[in-house]
């Protein structure tokens, strides 16, 4: 079953959408995770369609801090003043235009922030995830190691991330990290629907939205009565280039892919760097 949207023009984004169609989201569905790649217009327009076809009650953001969260819940402009507020430029994300559809569509939800500190993500690298986690490590499965196949499957994609460039021993640490900020996103997501009854749309990168390790992964195991809804959006990178997980999200959408610089021209690591100096990248 598709849903039609509106027509709509992103003046932010200069993108227009005309006659979208996308699968609808089943009523049931209680938390609604709508996936990304950072810096892909098409992605951010899709989401904003979606929280307008759901009129969410909370939309939790990967990109904002919980005290960033309560600075544009006090606000009433999602423009501009918003940016500002939020300090945008200088937080690392890809620019605002990208963002603003999304919070243009936000409507009376309540915004939730659920990004952690660079010294927690780091931590984990070296502590573990459990070590790190606010909260109850055990119920959200970080007590126990993950299965071989999928640690080596999770730290070869941290290594190919990171241009293969990473030391012997940091991959491990950076799936830590990520196995962090999935719980930390399904706390916060479960708090949000907890607290405004849902239901919950999460904005975050598509490589949380994996059900089969990400956010909702770690939702599943808190809470396994909670429905949740997957939306991987991905790139399509040359015409007929088959686009592989299929089964990884609920529902999948492939847009066209952003032209980017090779990010590992430029990326340079000093031998002697340590693991704790390095700076973590985002992921996609």
């Amino acid at each position: 079953m598709l849903i039609a949207l509106l027509p709509i023009l992103s003046a932010c984004t200069g993108i227009a959408q005309t006659d979208i169609t996308l699968p609808v989201i089943p009523v049931e569905a209680q938390i609604v995770i709508v996936g990304e790649v950072h810096d892909n217009p098409q992605h951010h327009l899709t989401q904003a369609a979606y929280i307008r076809a759901l009129a969410p009650s909370a939309v939790a953001f990967e990109m904002l801090t919980p005290q960033q969260a309560a600075v544009a819940n006090g606000m009433a402009a999602r423009g501009a003043d918003l940016r500002d507020a939020l300090e945008w430029s200088g937080s690392g994300w890809p620019d605002w235009q990208l963002y603003q559809p999304v919070f243009e569509a936000l409507g009376d939800a309540r915004i939730y922030g659920m990004a952690l500190s660079n010294e927690r993500v780091r931590r984990a690298t070296t502590e573990g995830a459990a070590a790190v986690f606010d909260g109850d490590a055990a119920a959200f499965d970080l007590l126990a190691p993950l299965p071989d196949k999928q640690q080596v499957t999770r730290e070869a994609l941290q290594q190919d991330a990171h241009c293969n460039m990473l030391p012997p021993g940091l991959p491990g640490g950076m799936v830590e990290a990520q196995r962090l900020r999935d719980a930390a996103f399904a706390r916060t997501s479960l708090d949000a629907l907890a607290q405004t009854g849902g239901p919950v749309v999460v904005i975050t990168g598509t490589g949380h939205a994996r059900k089969d390790w990400g956010i909702p992964a770690a939702i599943n195991a808190a809470s396994a009565t909670t429905v949740v809804v997957s939306v991987g959006q991905l790139e399509t990178r040359a015409l007929g280039e088959k686009v592989a997980d299929t089964a990884l999200y609920d529902i999948r959408l492939l847009a066209d892919a952003v032209p980017r610089d090779d990010p590992c021209a430029a990326m340079v690591m000093m031998p002697d760097r340590s693991s704790d100096e390095m700076e973590l990248r985002k992921p996609l």
